[in-house]
């Protein structure tokens, strides 16, 4: 039986990061749809159960490899980029328990100043503007 599942998916395109995550969202869907009472969303959810899981198979079964290749580097460059930005504002927000973050008013580079100092003259190190902040 392994064999022939082996010979049948020869070929073809498998799953991929893309696959898995239009998984979650279905099975997201599925566990959404257990608490709804409304029969209106019932149904917009179960219409979105039905083209999630056909999508999958479509995408597994498929024997276009360079285009499935293509979607999925699509969707883990678009990963990525949320990642990185959200990735950065974590950080920004553990950087203001000790830091002030100014921007410089010519050239609105941000600037790093340390907590607890008082007013203090501000140089950007970008454009060289000086600017006084309370710190």
């Amino acid at each position: 039986m392994k064999e022939k599942i082996g010979r049948f998916m020869a070929g073809r395109y498998g799953n991929d990061k893309l696959n898995q995550f239009m998984m979650a969202v279905f099975l997201g869907c599925a566990v959404l749809n257990l608490f709804v009472r409304n029969a209106y969303v019932s149904t917009v959810l179960n219409s979105w159960e039905c083209l999630l899981i056909l999508l999958v198979y479509i995408r597994m079964f498929s024997r276009n490899i360079s285009k499935r290749y293509a979607e999925n580097q699509k969707y883990l460059a678009l990963e990525n980029r949320l990642r990185r930005f959200f990735g950065q504002k974590r950080y920004l927000m553990q950087q203001r328990k000790e830091y002030h973050i100014y921007k410089c008013p010519g050239c609105k580079q941000k600037i790093r100043i340390p907590r607890g100092k008082g007013k203090i003259s501000i140089r950007c190190p970008k454009c060289g503007e000086e600017f006084i902040k309370n710190s």
